[in-house]
């Protein structure tokens, strides 16, 4: 049984997140975006995984982020975690941890990204949770 079905992050601006998205999947061999244009959402997904969506808060109360949660992408190769911090940086993103081996997993490559909305992304290469 599939555990979780989808998840959904607020963003902003769907361009900006588009921007960002885009860039950094594409880096990292990801999906691209699903919803037909015009929609006011994003939607990723992977192969055999959870759609990713993005879009405004559906209360049209402001977008703000999750203070310590974190949702990590796979990555296929070492290269491909630090060119998805490169296209997350430059599309946006700020950086919250250089692409290196990441002492909390053994060693295994990571690096850290916050969306332009500031919610906490990761990518790493060969760590199965």
């Amino acid at each position: 049984m599939r555990m979780i079905k989808s998840i959904r992050l607020g963003c902003a601006d769907i361009d900006k997140s588009r921007a960002f998205y885009d860039a950094t999947f594409a880096a990292i061999g990801g999906p691209a975006n699903t919803a037909p244009a015009g929609y006011p959402i994003l939607m990723y997904r992977g192969e055999d995984s959870p759609v990713l969506i993005l879009g405004k808060a559906a209360n049209g109360e402001p977008t703000t982020f999750a203070n310590g949660g974190t949702i990590l992408f796979e990555a296929p190769t070492a290269e491909s975690v630090a060119a998805w911090h490169a296209a997350g940086l430059a599309n946006g993103g700020t950086c919250e941890g250089q692409p290196e081996p990441k002492p909390q997993t053994g060693g295994k490559m990571g690096a850290y990204l916050r969306d332009p909305d500031g919610n906490k992304l990761g990518a790493y290469f060969d760590f199965p949770m």
